[in-house]
């Protein structure tokens, strides 16, 4: 039985804790590690936990179950892989976030794995699938930490809630059921609905503006009925390199609370593109939350419409 250890690092222009956080609260992934979609806790302790993950890989939405053991003090983060997928008979590793000075640190990612038959053709596959990744992981992971804890003003979150007088299973069937949304959404013109998995979908829309322009995005969205959808998009509109967020509903009496979640990092390429000249990063957050909020707002106006019709 061969066992492979390999190890890959990078150096990342922030804190040691600061990085183990970002990578210890997995609700950090969507905005450090490109493909994660949603990340949640199955099971939770105090340094063990099981974690489930929704990411992206060649375009195609998976998901899996994975044991984590987080070490603060030692800024170590072990992790292995439930049910790996053939040809990786078994599948593991550890997070290992070195201080090199009060503001840079070493991350060392190590992986230990076994390939289903001990097949030599099935470990050659899995050597280079763990190397191309783990490159490709730790760039990414130095570029969106970086950008996280220097720029904190180009990534920001918010929220619009809306009272409902229906019922949570009304509100989701109408956020669930995006391939009707061209019908429903009179700033929707095109949409594409996929989902080849219960609950994992794919969604590409054409969103109309006020002033008639269009532009198309792609998203992700991780569905938990009734009570939550989670998405990331994939493909963006000019002013955000991120966008993630979740719509969320909790009963409250006879009520529905509807909440739409945005957290997004702007990309400041464009800003004078887009606004103009004098434009800056204050000016491109509001543009940005103004927009995102109208077309939630007005989502979740028709749900509620929907949603209380239904009731009578």
């Amino acid at each position: 039985m061969t066992v492979r250890e390999v190890e890959h690092e990078i150096t990342v222009r922030a804190p040691a804790a600061e990085v183990y956080r970002l990578i210890a609260e997995v609700e950090n992934w969507p905005r450090i590690f490109p493909p994660s979609v949603y990340v949640d806790h199955v099971e939770r302790g105090e340094t063990e936990e099981r974690i489930r993950i929704w990411a992206t890989a060649n375009g195609t939405a998976k998901n899996w179950t994975s044991r984590r053991t987080l070490d603060p003090a030692a800024l170590r983060i072990a992790f292995r892989q439930e049910v790996p997928a053939p040809p990786v008979a078994a599948m593991g590793g550890t997070w290992i976030i070195e201080p090199l000075s009060g503001e840079e640190s070493r991350v060392r990612l190590l992986h230990d794995y076994r390939a289903v038959g001990d097949d030599p053709e099935n470990l050659r596959w899995i050597d280079e699938a763990v190397d191309r990744n783990s490159r490709s992981e730790l760039a990414s992971l130095k570029e969106n930490i970086e950008r996280v804890t220097e720029s904190a003003e180009l990534t920001f979150s918010f929220e619009d809630t809306v009272r409902i007088g229906g019922s949570a299973k009304d509100v989701y069937d109408f956020l669930n059921e995006a391939q009707l949304w061209t019908d429903r959404l009179p700033h929707v013109g095109r949409v594409v609905l996929t989902e080849d998995t219960p609950g994992l979908q794919t969604l590409e829309m054409d969103t109309v503006a006020k002033d008639g322009s269009q532009h198309t995005t792609k998203s992700v969205r991780v569905c938990f009925p009734h009570r939550r959808i989670a998405y990331k998009q994939i493909t963006l509109p000019a002013l955000m390199i991120l966008h993630t967020g979740y719509w969320e509903l909790a009963e409250d009496g006879d009520d529905v609370l509807a909440t739409s979640q945005h957290t997004v990092t702007l990309n400041t390429a464009n800003i004078t593109k887009i606004l103009g000249e004098a434009a800056g990063v204050a000016e491109a957050r509001e543009f940005v939350r103004g927009a995102l909020s109208a077309n939630s707002r007005a989502t979740l106006g028709h749900a509620k419409a929907y949603a209380e019709e239904r009731r009578g």
